[in-house]
């Protein structure tokens, strides 16, 4: 059946904690400006994206606001297109699509933990 569905949820929650502790009181320009902080971050977009390809189907539909296939083909991009995706973009993404996705995976975690 694949990857245990706790040890995904744990993967991609374990990331946005760590861009949310490295991204605390930074702003696009500091972004752009740092190298590794550019690297470190569009690397855990990867783990996401990787990781929410690993999610079943039927955990992700229980979350249908969640653009699933976005969160999944971002990684492609990243590896192959990765000259084509601006700054903004990222920073984008790691400010305005990280925070729900995070509730819906906890929202995902609480229902496979419920009796």
């Amino acid at each position: 059946m694949g990857r245990e569905i706790l040890h995904v949820i744990d993967d991609i929650l374990q990331e946005i904690a760590g861009v949310e502790r490295v991204t605390a009181h930074k702003t696009l320009d500091d972004y752009k400006a740092d190298w590794l902080l550019r690297h470190a971050l569009q690397r855990a977009i990867e783990i996401i994206s990787e990781a929410s390809r690993a999610l079943p189907e039927e955990a992700a539909a229980t979350q249908p606001h969640i653009r699933w296939r976005a969160i999944r083909a971002i990684g492609n991009v990243l590896r192959h297109e990765y000259h084509s995706i601006s700054d903004e973009i990222i920073w984008n993404v790691l400010r305005d699509e990280l925070p729900p996705l995070k509730a819906a995976v906890e929202a995902i975690r609480q229902n496979v933990s419920a009796p």
